[in-house]
């Protein structure tokens, strides 16, 4: 078995990314208005990269709250005639239906879920999924990764700009609050954490001639 996969990580469970844009944060009264997924891989050496991000706009639905203080920090504007949106059950069957065929690629066996503050991503993203009476979904219902806290324990910072600019990753004030673009720094972030946790010693990847040889030692012990 290969050393360098990514169901061997995290115990196998694939990481995708997510973060949404909404008109406020309740999560059962207030509107999403975008959402976009990255789907994370694992290249030979065994470090993460971002392989794909879905994004998607989200027509409000029926009888959703849209604070105005939410819009005018996002300048999302929901009712623009050009905004190609689409309905929220739709969005996240086909985010699903690409996290499931991802799953079957790499082996793993579930989904989870990591954001910047992930508890109020999965939170809008549960919320929609009751909403839209969706049954199979593909992400564990509660556990998540928070890049928040990852990188208040590796850089000391827990805003995602401030995060992004301890880790070296170049970030716009003025592309952020767009649902892709926090995606995908979040998406870097995390991968950045995990990658250099490899790069100190963390999580040792055994190749299986060493991992005899440590057998037999241990066995000489004995």
């Amino acid at each position: 078995m290969s050393n360098h996969e990514i169901k061997d990580r995290f115990r196998g469970f694939l990481p995708i990314v997510i973060d949404v844009e909404t008109a406020g944060f309740n999560q059962k009264t207030d509107a999403l208005l975008e959402i976009a997924a990255s789907i994370l891989r694992m290249d030979e050496n065994g470090d993460l990269f971002i392989h794909e991000t879905l994004e998607f706009l989200v027509k409000p639905f029926e009888g959703a709250n849209l604070e105005k203080a939410a819009l005018d920090f996002t300048g999302i504007d929901p009712f623009d005639p050009e905004r190609a949106h689409i309905e929220e059950r739709d969005a996240i069957t086909q985010i699903f239906t690409k996290v499931r065929k991802e799953l079957k690629s790499v082996g793993c066996k579930r989904a989870i879920l990591v954001g910047h503050n992930a508890a109020f991503d999965h939170g809008f993203l549960n919320a929609a999924i009751e909403r839209a009476d969706i049954k199979r979904n593909p992400f564990h219902p509660f556990s998540s990764f928070d890049t928040a806290s990852l990188a208040g324990l590796v850089f000391g910072q827990t805003v995602l700009a401030k995060a992004c600019e301890a880790a070296a990753i170049p970030f716009s004030n003025a592309e952020a609050h767009s649902a892709k673009y926090d995606t995908e720094k979040t998406a870097e972030l995390f991968c950045e954490m995990v990658n250099r946790l490899k790069r100190l010693g963390g999580w040792p990847l055994v190749e299986p001639e060493m991992e005899e040889s440590m057998e037999a030692i241990f066995n000489a012990g004995k």
